[in-house]
Order: structure tokens, then sequence, then C-alpha cells
């Protein structure tokens, strides 16, 4: 579902508007086309992407219909426009639209349509913004959230904690769900747990262990018991306060702390890092956490929110087993939440330092992007009655593949995929165990034989008027995204100098594609 209902069709730009006017103008509205959406390079400086957004945007074409007020503000930007055209207008839907993707959570890379979307031209136009709105900041999100889970480490957890810090609500809502897709593993956001189910995490923040200032401040010295008794807990606390030496620590820190695993004792998680680390905060911690184990409970462990997070990490850690050792109690495992602006860069870092941390909470660097605020993702035609269509540019990168299309991905023989290709639509796919010249879309000098062990089609039909696929669930959605990385060579995912993966056309697209090339190409000149 979209989860915002300004996704209509005025979320658009206005030369979407014009163009289709003009094509009505023209006659040209109800031309055949197709369109591909495709990205032109890689974000982060890496060499793979995460497809993301597709669910939302088949919702949208499912739901395109514009209303008599939209028409109405749309007649008073157009004010010289014939009145039949927005009689076509109300008319519009996407019934005779098709689409063909990828499925959502696919590895992705430049020049591969991630969308084909065929239909009437004048409606096919007008998807072309809201499309690419919906499509690239969930990729980019997604992709962001894939490398720092690569980054992390595949037994690490990962907490989306950006909501405060994303760009507006909507922006807030699509980062918890993309990142959830892109492998991490809950959510701050109470919305968008509801919306979507991601499970949420959250425990306190600095304000509250600051409000106390005296173990005086707590009404109850008791706590219950998992068994529904009432039992002293606060001289217990005191009791271990005393047997840990930590009878110097903050008491109001204390105090949060009991105040805390009274309320959520099979729960507790404790802020450690407000006045002194590891001389207050994880010693009163452990304090508490040995008063609840005594009392039938089980704590969960520390976030650390500042400072060198692999240093304290290791020290905490060090803590934990003393304890676990001289009271015999199982806290060695105990969690350690990390976090403080953290993004891949750190992740990385914090691996090479070597560190005991066993969650990092992850907020404005993932949600905002900050390394790469957007994904260049286009929406160019391709062919028009059957007639392909190309962009030329000086830049190769900018330069479309004309004609309707197909892809397959070609597995090598350890499992990995080697290249996708690319191939006219009615060409011959390619077939397991035979030879295939896959061939660099416009350098002549690269290219090469594959005889590959297995053969995927990546793009499926998800649109034909009406919706023509089941969606996964998010949770399907996301194991697929872990699977897929799990399933590529890993240099070609690495942090530093990645291996470029191969995109491929076969030799009768090549040739297509310099006929036209050719063709369209004004000859120079020169006196």
């Amino acid at each position: 579902m979209n989860h915002n209902n300004l996704v209509t069709p005025l979320l658009n730009d206005l030369y979407e508007y014009t163009m289709a006017y003009a094509y009505w103008k023209s006659g040209r509205h109800e031309d055949t086309s197709v369109f591909d959406l495709f990205i032109r390079e890689n974000p982060f400086g890496g060499e793979f992407t995460i497809f993301a957004g597709l669910e939302e945007a088949v919702n949208y074409v499912r739901n395109f219909h514009l209303t008599e007020n939209d028409i109405e503000y749309i007649r008073s930007v157009l004010p010289n426009a014939d009145e039949e055209f927005f009689i076509w207008l109300k008319s519009a839907d996407c019934s005779r639209i098709k689409i063909f993707s990828p499925k959502e959570g696919t590895i992705v890379f430049p020049m591969i349509p991630l969308l084909r979307v065929e239909g009437p031209l004048g409606i096919a136009q007008l998807l072309e913004t809201t499309l690419l709105n919906l499509i690239n900041y969930p990729s980019l999100v997604a992709t962001n959230a894939a490398r720092m889970k690569l980054a992390a480490g595949k037994n690490k957890g990962l907490l989306e904690f950006g909501l405060r810090r994303a760009q507006g609500p909507n922006g807030g809502l699509t980062a918890s769900r993309y990142s959830y897709l892109g492998g991490f593993d809950a959510t701050s956001n109470v919305l968008a747990g509801k919306t979507y189910g991601i499970p949420l995490r959250g425990t306190l923040a600095h304000a509250f262990v600051s409000t106390f200032s005296s173990l005086k401040e707590i009404p109850s010295s008791t706590i219950t018991t998992p068994d529904g008794k009432e039992t002293e807990f606060v001289s217990r606390v005191l009791d271990f306060r005393k047997k840990l030496n930590a009878e110097n620590s903050h008491e109001g820190e204390l105090a949060a702390f009991i105040a805390y695993a009274q309320a959520f004792p099979k729960s507790f998680l404790a802020l450690v890092d407000t006045y002194d680390t590891l001389k207050s905060g994880v010693p009163n911690f452990l304090a508490v956490a040995l008063a609840l184990h005594s009392a039938g409970y089980v704590p969960v462990g520390v976030r650390l929110d500042s400072g060198d997070l692999a240093y304290l990490s290791k020290q905490t850690r060090e803590q934990f087993r003393k304890v676990s050792s001289r009271f015999h109690v199982p806290f060695e495992r105990l969690s350690i939440v990390a976090s403080n602006n953290i993004n891949e860069a750190t992740l990385h870092a914090l691996a090479q330092q070597g560190h005991e941390i066993d969650v990092f909470g992850i907020g404005t660097h993932l949600v905002t992007c900050e390394a790469q605020p957007a994904l260049g993702g286009v929406y160019k035609l391709v062919e028009v009655n059957g007639e392909p269509r190309i962009k030329l540019s000086q830049e190769k990168a900018k330069t479309t593949i004309p004609g309707k299309k197909e892809v397959y991905r070609l597995i090598d023989q350890h499992g990995f995929p080697m290249t996708d290709l690319m191939i006219r639509i009615g060409e011959a796919p390619p077939k397991v165990g035979e030879k295939i010249l896959c061939r660099h879309p416009f350098e002549e000098a690269k290219r090469a034989y594959i005889k590959p062990s297995d053969v995927m089609l990546l793009h499926q039909c998800v649109w034909d008027g009406k919706r023509a696929a089941e969606f996964p669930t998010l949770e399907q959605r996301r194991q697929f995204v872990l699977n897929q990385i799990s399933s590529f060579r890993q240099d070609h995912l690495r942090y530093l100098n990645p291996t470029p993966y191969k995109v491929s056309v076969s030799e009768s697209l090549y040739n297509f594609i310099h006929e036209i090339w050719q063709r369209e190409m004004p000859v120079a000149e020169l006196e």
C-alpha cells in the first residue's frame, strides 16, 4: 500500500502535463510507446544497487486517476489548452499499460531496465516523474542499508533510528521500510512498525536518566517477579552495588536504571554514557542487572552513545566477563548496542580495530543517505509504434539502448552471477551450456564468450492493465535481499575497489544499437 495520500497523478512535474497536451494536440497521445526506467551508475562508489519501490509503483499505476478537482487545477495552469484535452485527462487510466521488472530486492546494475513501461504515449509519459520518485529513494536507502549490513557483518544486529533526522514524515516512513528491506533488523519508528509490521526497538534516552537525582525519587522499593510475587529490589541493587565496589557511581543514574528495570524487567537495556560510561554507567547497570537476575529475570544489555566505541565496548565486555565469573551468572554475552552518528566508514573502521559491539543503531547517515543523497534513475523513451528510439550523447553513460529488451542473468559453474545479458525481444534466449557472445553495448573491443551453467530471466510482468503478480511480504523480500547478497561474488560487493559487474548485450542487439547510432548521428563536415 502507499503510505502517503500525496502519491497521486499531481505528484508530478509540470512538463509531463505540457508534453501530454502537446502529444494530444498533435494526435500522438495514443501512439504505442516503450519507456525504460534505469540507473546510469551505482551509488556510494559501489558496484551494485538494490532495486526497491516496485510494489508502491504498481499500486500507483493501479490507482492512477485524476479527480475533478485535479483536472480543475491542471486547467488553471494550462489555461490555453483545449477543453477536449481535459475530457481525455478525466478518462485517463492505466488499463492499457504494461510494466515488466525484476523482482523487488534484486541486485541490479546500470543500463538494465528496472521498469519497462509499455502503452499509450500520453499516459506512459505522465507516469515518469512519479515512478522515478517511487523507485529512486527506496532503491538508494535499501542499497545504503545493504552496504551497512555488509560492513557490520552478518552476525551483527542493525537498528534504524532515523525518524527524527529524516526528510519529513514521508521520508521517515520510506526510510524505515526500505532500510528493513535492505537488511536492517528493526526500527524505532512506531508508525512504520504498525504500517509494515517491522519489528520495533527502543529503550530510553539521556533525558530519562538525567531526570533522576536520588534514590529517594523511586516510589517503590519492590519488583514483581515472573510468577507475580512482590520482592524487595532496591536493597538488592544496593547490595550488589557495594559488592561491585561502585558506591561512588552516580546515584541519580542508578535510580533511573532501577525505575526503568521496574517498568521493563523483561527487557532491561540501559543507556550508560550519561555521566561516565566505565566508572558509573556500566557498574550501575550491572548492579541492577544482578538484582534482576536474582529476581528471576534476564537483563538485555547496555547502549553506548558516545566516545571511543571500540575501546568502550571491549572494556564493557571485560566488566561483563568479570561479573559473570565472580557471581556465576550468564553475563558474558549480554548485548552491547552502539549508536553515535555511525556511518558505513565507521563500521569498517570498528571492524579493523576490533570491538565487542553486538548491535548498531544507525540514524542520520542511513536515512539521509548522506554519502550520496540521490540515485540518478532516469526514464527514457526507447520505442514508438514499433520503431526504436535512441538518445545520443557525448557521454556514453547518457546514451540509451533502443528498443524493447529482455534481460538474462548468466550464472557461472560456481553458482555466481557473471554478467547480465540484454537481448532484443523475439531474439532466441541464452541457453545453459551453450556458448554466447556477450558484448559491451558501446565499446567494440570489450567482448567475451560465456558458457553459462544457469540462466535466469530477470523481467516479469507485474502490471498488465491489472496487477499481474503477487508481491511477497516485506519480510520475504528482506530475506530475498539477504539471499541475493550471499549469492554474489564478494569482490563485486566489497567496500574498497569493488570489481565492476559486467552488463552485456547480445551480438544482435549490439549491431542494432550501432546501426541506429550511425543513422541518427549527423555526419560532421570539416572545412
